[in-house]
């Protein structure tokens, strides 16, 4: 019996979590990009792009063996204006992400990645650890806020891991 890939084991959910995810940025209303629940929150709209671009942020994980914010992601950006210009920047990224992962074997799956900000090191961690961290649960904090944020707005909201009260 052979062992599944580590790949496998540690980002079996990927797919789900993405596709979830994805529903809830369908959702988003682009007139109300600018509503915020609270002065020192993101926007609707800013908190939709940064939700929509975090596959970004795992393929860099993915496919580098370092980030230092200090030099910056090295990803050009583009302002969404419309909730298809956030599903678009997703989708781009999940299939860029879900390729690179698809090409990733065991050693570099356990590899340490190491994220900093110049000398100061945030994580070093297994490759695998690392996306499952912030690749996935990153994500789904930041899906869980938009959940509540389009609550807030009056927009139905799609259940995650079963029926919603919005399905009901």
């Amino acid at each position: 019996m052979t062992n599944p890939p580590v790949r496998q084991l540690a980002l079996g959910d990927l797919a789900h979590e993405l596709a979830q995810t994805r529903r809830i940025l369908e959702r988003v209303p682009a007139d109300r990009f600018t509503w915020k629940p609270h002065d020192k929150s993101y926007s609707l709209g800013g908190l939709a792009e940064h939700v929509a671009r975090l596959p970004f942020f795992a393929l860099i994980i993915a496919t580098r063996d370092e980030l230092d914010f200090m030099k910056g992601l090295g990803l050009e950006r583009k302002e969404p204006k419309t909730t298809d210009d956030l599903l678009t920047a997703f989708d781009e990224g999940v299939a860029k992400l879900t390729a690179a992962i698809d090409g990733v074997d065991d050693a570099r799956m356990t590899a340490t990645f190491t994220m900093r900000r110049g000398d100061h090191v945030i994580l070093a961690a297994p490759r695998f650890a690392a996306l499952r961290s912030m690749g996935i649960s990153h994500l789904i904090h930041h899906r869980g806020q938009l959940s509540v944020y389009l609550r807030e707005v009056g927009v139905p909201v799609p259940g995650m891991y079963g029926p919603s009260a919005d399905e009901r």
